[in-house]
């Protein structure tokens, strides 16, 4: 429907198991009353260690926002012991999420979840050209109008302060296939720190193409409290028909303040300019 205001609310890196703090979701429930997003999407890492318990509290804290949730696995949602790592990869996670690539469909929202966790891999990520192509034949069914997004949990953009972890593989690669394939908006995490960018901003391309806004939320969880750059946090994407936004929030001890709002175009043309203040 023309003109119909889109919100999603992005979490990631929950890390449940290490230096949980309880005040989170109560206040988290505050904010989703504030914000009221259709859909919570979560992009990998919901434990610490993918124990039985660690998922068991992830899948609760989660499904008790009382709003449908996109879930993707991290390296931490794999078993921490090598024989399980490789024998039951990913048997907690689909016992509460069914998949580890999830679709989620309505009128205003387009959702594809991707799997980028490899078991023999610690902290690097990687997508088949298989799971490409499926993204691709999954968001030719997405309705002209809805907002389409794809979500994995590698990041696809460096991190704005030092960070050791690498960017999922060959990324040109898959950020022109996902491109390709249409989507508007493509999010992850595991980097543990707040950083977006419009495609027209890092690479060079025709004015008439689609362009498409790369966002990393930072880390829900804090299983590092005392390392400098990764406060706990999420983002907010607010989207019209021309239009999408981005807010980032952070815990200040009793609940969340805004600290960031980005704005992107949204298609084809670029943003309208702001009227100059008289």
């Amino acid at each position: 429907m023309a003109g119909q205001r889109i919100r999603v609310l992005h979490l990631s890196d929950l890390h449940f198991g290490s230096h949980d703090d309880p005040r989170l979701e109560p206040g988290l429930e505050g904010l989703i009353e504030r914000v009221d997003p259709e859909l919570i999407i979560a992009s990998g890492d919901l434990t610490h260690r993918g124990r039985v318990e660690q998922h068991d509290r992830a899948a609760a804290f989660l499904r008790g926002l009382a709003r449908p949730v996109v879930a993707v696995p991290g390296n931490h949602d794999i078993p921490y012991t090598p024989i399980a790592r490789f024998t039951q990869t990913w048997k907690q996670f689909e016992r509460h999420w069914e998949t580890t690539e999830p679709v989620y469909r309505s009128d205003t929202l387009f959702v594809v979840g991707l799997n980028s966790v490899r078991p023999w891999l610690h902290q690097s990520g990687r997508l088949r050209s298989a799971q490409l192509r499926s993204a691709a034949e999954h968001l030719e069914q997405a309705p002209e109008t809805a907002l389409r997004i794809v979500v994995l949990h590698h990041h696809l953009l460096g991190a704005p302060w030092r960070s050791r972890k690498k960017p999922v593989a060959r990324r040109s690669e898959v950020l022109a296939a996902l491109v390709d394939a249409g989507a508007e908006l493509i999010l992850a995490g595991h980097i543990h720190q707040a950083t977006m960018s419009e495609r027209h901003e890092f690479e060079v391309v025709r004015s008439d193409i689609r362009g498409v806004t790369v966002s990393i939320a930072p880390g829900l969880g804090q299983p590092r409290p005392d390392r400098r750059g990764e406060a706990r946090g999420l983002l907010v994407y607010e989207s019209d028909d021309d239009e999408l936004s981005v807010e980032t929030y952070i815990w200040r001890e009793d609940d969340w303040g805004l600290s960031a709002l980005r704005r992107f175009p949204r298609g084809r043309g670029p943003l309208a300019a702001q009227p100059t203040p008289t």
